[in-house]
């Protein structure tokens, strides 16, 4: 999907003009991927004309802890990141964006080996749409069980949200694509369910939600912790357990959850029809998108209005 560009870019403490946001081609990150990443929606309310982007602080903190267990010496603090975003996105008038924080080494040494290259920190922002597709959101997606495996949980640590990692979701992700698939279920080392390549996964059996606990290797996403709060709070039953390959194939329902792909149906796995967005799927799909968009009042602490 193609970025559509926007007024600025904040980089290091400044706001620069998109086209002028560039690095060298040397850049450490660019040739190892030593960089640590955050994906955050701000969405737009018609009805009281107020932008909110939601979780901004949770996704912060994470960029911040991603750059501990990766051993980048981020000096900006959560908080500070915070103000950064909101300044960008009102500089940029945006009532709606995605916006993508990016710590990295930068440009300096060569070698595995980062030290002696400065730490840069970037937070763009732009209009994007839904990441599968506005009908994926009604109708759902196709999904195919990839080849690949999830890197190891002792590789790179899922806890980290890092460029490095998505090398692997972009070996699933076009494997996916070219056996006429949207997107890839991707399963750890020991064939337990994981992920989606860029996503965290939920089914629904006998009115009960599931979604693979943390052990099993995949990200710690805020969508995902966004989705079990909810169910609780609507008193859908809701456990964190290992799944299999089967378990995904007589699911009642399936869904993705994540920043760009918001919540996700899943209309079929491995040709198995699943069924697209079913009763308990919609009822969260509903509530969230209310949530997100300032309309429930006691998730306004998931709020950060422009």
């Amino acid at each position: 999907m193609a970025i559509e560009e926007s007024k600025y870019i904040w980089k290091n403490g400044e706001l620069v003009p998109w086209a002028e946001a560039t690095t060298h081609v040397l850049t450490h990150s660019l040739h190892y991927g030593s960089g640590v990443f955050e994906g955050i929606r701000c969405y737009y309310n018609e009805e009281t004309g107020k932008s909110y982007i939601f979780r901004l602080k949770d996704h912060m903190d994470r960029l911040v802890r991603s750059a501990k267990v990766a051993g980048i010496p981020l000096e900006l603090t959560s908080e500070e990141l915070c103000e950064a975003a909101v300044e960008l996105v009102r500089a940029n008038e945006l009532p709606s964006c995605y916006l993508r924080p990016l710590t990295y080494y930068g440009y300096g040494n060569m070698g595995v080996n980062p030290a002696g290259c400065p730490v840069d920190t970037i937070i763009a922002a732009w209009p994007w749409g839904a990441y599968l597709g506005p009908e994926a959101l009604e109708k759902g997606i196709k999904m195919g069980v990839s080849s690949w495996r999830q890197r190891s949980i002792n590789a790179i640590p899922p806890s980290m949200k890092s460029s490095a990692s998505y090398m692997n979701s972009i070996l699933a992700k076009q494997e996916a694509i070219s056996h006429g698939y949207d997107e890839a279920v991707m399963l750890n080392e020991a064939g337990k369910v994981c992920e989606g390549t860029g996503e965290n996964l939920f089914i629904v059996r006998n009115g009960i939600l599931s979604t693979p606990p943390l052990s099993d290797g995949l990200l710690e996403g805020v969508t995902r912790d966004t989705v079990i709060n909810l169910a609780v709070d609507m008193d859908i039953p809701v456990i964190e357990e290992s799944l299999t390959r089967s378990d995904l194939y007589v699911a009642d329902e399936m869904f993705l959850t994540g920043t760009a792909a918001e919540l996700t149906p899943v209309a079929s796995l491995d040709e198995r029809p699943i069924g697209g967005r079913g009763p308990i799927t919609k009822q969260i799909q509903d509530r969230l998108f209310d949530v997100v968009a300032g309309k429930v009042e006691e998730y306004a602490d998931w709020l950060t209005e422009i």
